[in-house]
Formats: C-alpha cells, sequence, structure tokens
C-alpha cells in the first residue's frame, strides 16, 4: 500500500504561482511514476501531468504545457507541481496519484493509489 498526502494549495490571483507537494509512505516510492490530476465543479477528473520513476522523463497536459513542471525527490518520497502563471481556469481539487511502473501513464484509470485532493483557487 501507498499514502499520498498532498498539501500546498490554497487561494492565489491570477497571474499568481503555487506549488503542490505529495508525499508517499508505505512501499518504495522510487519504484513509482507519479501524477497530478485536477477536476473542476461540475466537469470530470482530468490529466495534468505525470513524472517518471528516475525523474528523467514527464508529460504534461497541453493546457499546462509551459506554466506547469513536475518533479520529484525520491530521497523524500515527494513529488511536488510548481504552478506559474496560474489562471481562474485551472482552479479544481488537485489529486496526485501513483503507480508502479516504467512508462509514463496519462489515464487515471492505470493509477493505482490517490491522495486526497487539494483545493487550488484562482481569483481574476
Amino acid at each position: 500500500q501507498v499514502q499520498l498526502v498532498e498539501s500546498g494549495g490554497g487561494l492565489v490571483q491570477a497571474g499568481g504561482s503555487l506549488r503542490l507537494s505529495c508525499s508517499a509512505s508505505g512501499r518504495t516510492f522510487s519504484s513509482y511514476a507519479m501524477g497530478w490530476f485536477r477536476q473542476a465543479p461540475g466537469k470530470e477528473r482530468e490529466f495534468v501531468a505525470t513524472i517518471a520513476w528516475t525523474g528523467r522523463s514527464t508529460y504534461y497536459a497541453t493546457s499546462v504545457q509551459g506554466r506547469f513542471t513536475i518533479s520529484r525527490d525520491n530521497a523524500k518520497n515527494t513529488v511536488y507541481l510548481q504552478m506559474n502563471s496560474l489562471k481562474p481556469e485551472d482552479a479544481a481539487v488537485y489529486y496526485c496519484a501513483a503507480v508502479e511502473t516504467r512508462l509514463l501513464p496519462v489515464s487515471q484509470a492505470l493509477y493505482d493509489y490517490w491522495g486526497q485532493g487539494n483545493q487550488v483557487t484562482v481569483s481574476s
């Protein structure tokens, strides 16, 4: 089992920045690909970014490419999502997720473990 706990959400003005963190406990964190997803009110949960177990490969949704950066520190069992140039449409509950794989999963159906979610609010 892997337990994931997100932190770092909150309220920010449009154009501002936030960094989300996701701390993992349980099995070997470095074996897991990690992903970030988000769900806005009335919408389905969508993919945001993913990072390989090595940290060397990443992939982003088109909507956040160039503004968000996913990274990980395997020594701290933590994955991060740095969000810059935030827009009101980025407001959502953000979830981190984990799956033991060497691939870069985009589909949320492929992830086995999920955090509880963290609210990000962007004011215009």
